[in-house]
């Protein structure tokens, strides 16, 4: 397990990211349009895993902003924003700032996701929530970056996290 502090105190999640150089395990989520997605359907292309608790709150909102700018640098790079939030309210979220350069899917109907990447929050006031992590990723779907956020309240470290995929 992994050992984070959300205002402070403690708090673990269920295991340890993927080791950078490791295979990214597979994964299913679901889009705005309630599809299934998973790491299969972004093959060929550099993934930004962006994933966070809730796009409900302040840090995790500006680090959907700040990737959707980014995203418009990238190329061959999709990101996507992952949390246990509806696929309606990331979608009210994402129309209401004009954010379409980022995918944004749900981990609300199982926990296949947070179970492969180890990433859940196994107790404090965010269990069952996603910690906030950023992972990138190359065409091959092999982990080149990886950041478990220190601080859940702060923002990941965007100009590493972009930097790994140059």
């Amino acid at each position: 397990m992994a050992t984070v502090t959300f205002k402070g105190g403690a708090v673990n999640t269920v295991g340890n990211l993927p080791k950078v150089g490791s295979q990214a395990p597979d994964f299913k989520l679901t889009a705005g349009d309630l599809s299934d997605k998973s790491l299969a359907d972004y093959k060929g292309k550099k993934v930004v895993l962006n994933i966070f608790p809730s796009i409900d709150t302040g840090t995790c909102a500006a680090s959907v902003r700040a990737f959707n700018k980014a995203a418009v640098e990238l190329e061959n790079t999709v990101v996507l924003c992952i949390s246990k939030d509806l696929p309606f309210a990331q979608g009210r979220f994402c129309a209401a700032e004009g954010l379409n350069n980022v995918v944004a899917l749900s981990e609300y109907k199982d926990a296949n996701f947070s179970d492969a990447y180890q990433l859940r929050f196994s107790d404090g006031p965010l269990a069952g929530l996603l910690s906030r992590v950023v992972i990138t990723l190359d065409e091959n779907g092999q982990v080149l970056y990886e950041e478990q956020v220190a601080e859940v309240t702060e923002e990941p470290n965007y100009e590493a996290a972009l930097a790994s995929l140059k």
